[in-house]
């Protein structure tokens, strides 16, 4: 979404008011880029419906506006839907579901995707227990391969 100089000056304070933990003002700025599609203010929205940051906790906003900036490839919401689902916060436990997300913020780079990815093929949970996958996953996160011999079958 190609936002408008003013509107990409409202993004700015927001991030920055978020980031200086000013939730509340971040959520009166962020929020109106949110309703209009911008999916960094829509991952950022959620997490504060999420964990009550400037406002009472909102699972069901938080679902779906995370869900919102996972859709259009947001790769931190695609992380952070895959663990909603995964711990089952603010939406039931489907580790299945969680997989998918997982998987689509593995495909554009998140190490953390990755090695959530690889310790859920080597236990099993959500997927298929296959430790030669597993093994790939915690390669392509990074980690070392001779720390690794242990999940070869």
């Amino acid at each position: 979404m190609q936002l408008s100089e003013d509107d990409q000056m409202t993004f700015e304070s927001g991030l920055a008011a978020f980031e200086a933990k000013h939730f509340a003002r971040a959520m009166q700025l962020l929020s109106p880029l949110a309703e209009a599609g911008h999916a960094d203010a829509q991952y950022r929205v959620a997490i504060m419906c999420q964990n009550g940051l400037g406002v009472v906790r909102q699972p069901d906003p938080a679902v779906t506006w995370m869900r919102a900036a996972a859709e259009q490839g947001h790769a931190m919401a695609q992380h952070g839907l895959g663990f909603m689902f995964f711990e089952g916060d603010c939406v039931d436990k489907d580790p299945a579901q969680a997989v998918h997300w997982f998987e689509k913020a593995a495909e554009q780079g998140l190490a953390g995707s990755k090695t959530t990815l690889a310790m859920m093929y080597a236990q099993g949970t959500g997927v298929e227990r296959d430790p030669e996958a597993a093994r790939r996953w915690y390669l392509s996160a990074g980690f070392d391969p001779d720390e690794l011999d242990s999940l070869r079958s």
